[in-house]
């Protein structure tokens, strides 16, 4: 059994965006990192999104991460092309209680010193002239916000920590078994029979966590989500900037939560509708190529279930993705070039995460949920610092 020829400070397990950070942040504080991750590369929900950065969907508490990864990923862009377009969000009000919703949430912000600019429906055909007259009422626009192509972004990052001194990847590499020895050293188990030591370790592999403390995770409050989503064809002739999520998402994202009509709105919601049964919420990306993601549908299942969502896609969810897309685009290519889905994982632990340490030297950092692409940056900070205090404490 051989043994890492380097003793690291931190092992991170798990290469997806959550560890990736992880991995920058130690680095930031000069630390040596070992990164090992499954698979030859990231395939999970990291890859598997929109690629929206959109903190303007959150809490307060989360949007304060959000806010700090828009700062993070403007430095690595300065640095290395890692797609980060920074073009803005908009969210489309389609009648007077989504309206009068996105004028609330603009004083919230505000309040916040988060900017963000109501928009007439004019302003909004003018910026998308394909958006449709009969569904736009006006938009609340953010335009600090950027998207990200969640098929290139992590591989380039990924990239960017390889040229960085002190850090290591190892890819095609499964962790099977976490110890932690007599001197306060953790010890990683490859299937290969390497073994890693490293000083602290995080994990940050989502729900195959449960690989390593199936106990732990079944006993956790952890829920798993699919989403479905799909791909239409290229665009001639048509930009449609930045993110833009329409009214199901004002009825559904946390930051709407906050305003003083929400209860009310929400209270008077059909309970049946198709959109409620499967979470549906119509959001529009298009990439560089001109092709635009659109979705997305959520499914649940407990930690214990997470084998019943199956892995078939819905064609009535595709189509009603088609369907509702129309009422508020009307673009020259509704033609499905791909459809798949993701599987994130979530908690309902007051933090928003699902955080726990396990022998005071490894730490489960996972379940963040939707907001992995939002504010995976910015809480790897908050997180490395608190696992450096907590080495320093140990020392």
């Amino acid at each position: 059994m051989s043994v890492s020829a380097e003793k690291a400070d931190l092992l991170v397990v798990g290469g997806g965006v959550l560890g990736a950070f992880h991995a920058y942040h130690a680095l930031q504080k000069g630390l040596r990192v070992r990164l090992v991750e499954r698979n030859a590369a990231p395939c999970g929900a990291t890859v598997r999104n929109f690629g929206q950065v959109v903190p303007s969907g959150l809490d307060s508490t989360w949007q304060a991460y959000g806010r700090e990864s828009l700062r993070i990923y403007a430095s690595l862009q300065s640095q290395a092309d890692l797609s980060v377009r920074q073009l803005g969000s908009i969210y489309i009000a389609s009648d007077d209680e989504e309206l009068g919703l996105i004028e609330e949430l603009h004083a919230i912000n505000r309040d916040n010193d988060y900017t963000s600019e109501l928009w007439t429906a004019d302003r909004c055909r003018q910026r998308y002239p394909q958006l449709r007259s009969d569904y736009c009422r006006g938009g609340l626009f953010f335009p600090e916000e950027v998207s990200v192509n969640p098929r290139l972004m992590i591989h380039r990052l990924h990239q960017w920590l390889a040229e960085q001194p002190g850090f290591e990847a190892h890819f095609n590499t499964a962790v099977i078994d976490l110890t932690v020895d007599g001197l306060g050293r953790v010890n990683a188990e490859a299937s290969d029979g390497r073994t890693f030591q490293a000083e602290k370790a995080v994990l940050c592999n989502g729900s195959e966590f449960r690989l390593l403390y199936p106990e732990m995770f079944y006993d956790s409050d952890i829920e798993t989500v699919k989403l479905q989503m799909l791909r239409l064809g290229s665009q001639a002739g048509v930009d449609i900037p930045g993110n833009v999520l329409t009214g199901l998402s004002i009825r559904r994202y946390e930051s709407f939560a906050q305003c003083p009509s929400w209860n009310a709105i929400k209270a008077k919601e059909p309970a049946n509708s198709f959109a409620k049964r499967w979470g549906v919420h119509v959001l529009f990306k298009q990439e560089v190529d001109g092709s635009v993601i659109l979705g997305d549908s959520h499914e649940y299942a407990s930690a214990e279930a997470v084998d019943d969502l199956g892995f078939d896609l819905r064609t009535d969810i595709n189509d009603y993705f088609v369907q509702e897309g129309r009422k508020i685009f009307d673009l020259p290519n509704w033609q499905v070039e791909s459809s798949w889905f993701g599987v994130y994982c979530q908690t309902d632990q007051p933090e928003g995460i699902y955080n726990q340490v396990i022998d005071e030297h490894i730490h489960v950092v996972t379940g963040i949920g939707g907001k992995g692409m939002t504010s995976s940056a910015g809480y790897a900070k908050s997180s490395m610092e608190k696992i450096t205090n907590d080495q320093a404490s140990c020392l």
